[in-house]
């Protein structure tokens, strides 16, 4: 008996050394295929919060999160609103995500309309939100700002590109009880159902980008 038990202890420890080993490898492959990454790139993911859980409902999409990608003296940050809004290390943002999965998509037209000349200006523009709080109320002024917000408004204002149209938030999906319970959270019986808004999901589905990077696949 004492031998099955060391036999099964060996497979089980086989089997965890396979699937880290496998981790590790999709892990080094997605870090591999950073080095295709540009300036201006957009990059989506999603994470276990009810607030994320409750977008990706109404939203009908697997994404909650987004921000923009910046190359600085050579090195890669992902430019988003959190709180407050800010850069991170792209690698280190994409170990916030939900398994660590991604998506970067890119103007399919970046070569010829993101020049260094736009791109200044894009981070211009951005840099007037840096440090400025995150806007749990999804409101469209500048005061405060959530994340598709902000990539929408660089885009807009820095590239006079408009990523997608923006919608109402009554056209989401608003009936599930999640997503019933963020906004009984945050505006009580007041909901601004037509408040101009966007979401991530918008912005990835937009016909003007095509995808580089897809590691839910």
């Amino acid at each position: 008996m004492k031998k099955v038990h060391i036999f099964l202890a060996l497979i089980l420890l086989s089997a965890f050394g396979f699937i880290g080993s496998s981790c590790d490898t999709a892990n080094k492959k997605n870090v591999q295929s950073l080095e295709n990454v540009k300036d201006g790139d957009i990059i989506f993911q999603s994470s276990q919060s009810g607030q994320c859980e409750a977008i990706r409902i109404a939203t009908n999409s697997k994404f909650s999160h987004c921000g923009i990608i910046y190359i600085v003296n050579g090195k890669k940050y992902v430019y988003e609103a959190v709180q407050p809004v800010s850069s991170a290390p792209l690698e280190q943002w994409i170990k916030h995500g939900e398994g660590n999965a991604f998506v970067i998509k890119r103007l399919k037209n970046a070569a010829t309309v993101l020049d260094a000349a736009t791109l200044k200006k894009m981070k211009d523009y951005g840099s007037k939100f840096n440090n400025k709080d995150y806007d749990l109320y999804f409101g469209w002024s500048d005061d405060k700002i959530y994340c598709s917000e902000l990539v929408w408004k660089i885009y807009k204002n820095g590239a006079n590109i408009e990523l997608c149209k923006l919608a109402s938030l009554k056209n989401f999906n608003l009936d599930n009880p999640k997503v019933k319970a963020i906004l009984a959270e945050r505006y009580g019986n007041r909901i601004p159902l037509e408040e101009q808004v966007v979401a991530p999901s918008q912005i990835e589905s937009s016909a003007l980008l095509e995808t580089v990077i897809d590691t839910y696949k």
